[in-house]
């Protein structure tokens, strides 16, 4: 694992956290984070890819295409899946130009509406056709999608039901396909066996929501109570060796992005705007890096990291000692979060006047 991967972006978090947050936050989001850093690091590789294949949605842009090529940079088989043929034949030329042995590599495209009802089993069966017979030994769920609206608005609940197509169902579908794959008597390796990986991608609004967000946050908070139950009924099949990750990304500059800048209420860009926004490279980078690392919240970001320590509930912990003692300050900084946070909502409901009000984008 490269520890530059934590040092660099958390140094640079820091600062900018400094500078939005109040001298108290910062003082304790900086005492976090140099205990977070010290001597927690491994060197273990808990997900190598070389000579494995790997199944990817949403992976004809933004995050899920930039993990294609970097998985292919490893030496992974990469399969595509999108619904855009066009954009599909795009990555894979960049994929497949990035490969690390591409004599020996291989690369293929599925095109899949993911929002379709049973689309997963086919996608499933096509990839193992192309595989030789064996199933992909990684199937990592990137697609989604992002519509923010008040929840009063005319379309949010049509969005609402989109986005939960999309983003949730898209990923139950294909996580129970493979898992009935991989966990299938006649597939068992005996617990020793290279353990196969289902990696689910949420969003930091699975964390901490925030006003706007009505017809999305809700999608990330169902996928990861899948995922949270998911991990514990893995170890239902013994013989079946399967590891549940869930990677939690911030603000990606993507094209999905700019989708979803297109409907965001102004008040929702003014409550995330000390948000760093990410390139879909760096997120993509520091989420292979924690997948590597074993973890099962992997955190892209320090803000992130801070996050998820302090909503774990019962869901698996990474480090126990280290996650239990984070979690301890973290609501010190939510009382000031929130309350800056909710004062700038009522700041703006009286300078702007009634939310029915305001021109609404298209």
């Amino acid at each position: 694992m490269n520890h530059s991967l934590l040092t660099d972006p958390l140094m640079e978090q820091l600062q900018t956290l400094s500078t939005s947050w109040s001298l108290p936050v910062a003082a304790i989001v900086a005492a976090i984070g140099i205990f977070a850093t010290m001597g927690l690091f491994s060197t273990k590789n808990h997900m190598p890819v070389e000579g494995r294949t790997v199944l990817l949605t949403g992976a004809s842009e933004g995050m899920g295409r930039s993990a294609a090529i970097q998985l292919s940079q490893k030496g992974a088989n990469v399969i595509l899946v999108s619904r855009n043929v066009g954009r599909l034949e795009e990555a894979l030329a960049d994929v497949r130009a990035a490969a690390k042995n591409p004599s020996t590599q291989r690369f293929t495209y599925i095109s899949a509406d993911v929002s379709e009802h049973d689309y997963a089993a086919a996608v499933i069966a096509e990839a193992i056709a192309w595989n030789g017979g064996s199933s992909p030994d990684i199937v990592w769920c990137v697609a989604g999608m992002s519509t923010p609206l008040l929840w009063t608005d005319d379309d949010s609940m049509v969005a609402a039901r989109r986005n939960m197509d999309v983003n949730y169902f898209g990923s139950a579908e294909m996580s129970r396909a493979i898992l009935r794959e991989w966990l299938a008597p006649e597939n068992s390796t005996g617990p020793k066996g290279e353990p196969k990986h289902l990696v689910f991608t949420a969003s930091m609004l699975a964390l901490f929501a925030i006003l706007g967000y009505g017809p999305y946050t809700p999608t990330k908070w169902a996928l990861r109570g899948l995922a949270d139950t998911l991990a514990m009924e893995v170890n239902y099949y013994p013989d079946n060796p399967v590891k549940v990750h869930i990677v939690y990304p911030g603000t990606i500059v993507s094209p999905g992005y700019e989708r979803e800048n297109q409907t965001k209420p102004d008040i929702t860009v003014e409550l995330e705007k000390d948000e760093p926004a990410e390139s879909p490279d760096t997120v993509a980078r520091r989420a292979i890096a924690g997948l590597e690392a074993g973890k099962y919240f992997v955190d892209v970001s320090f803000l992130g990291r801070l996050m998820q320590c302090g909503i774990m509930g019962g869901s698996p912990r990474n480090n126990w000692v280290l996650d239990t003692v984070m979690g301890w300050f973290i609501p010190i900084i939510y009382f000031f979060v929130l309350r800056g946070m909710n004062s700038t909502v009522v700041k703006w409901a009286r300078e702007k006047g009634h939310p029915f009000t305001h021109p609404k984008k298209k």
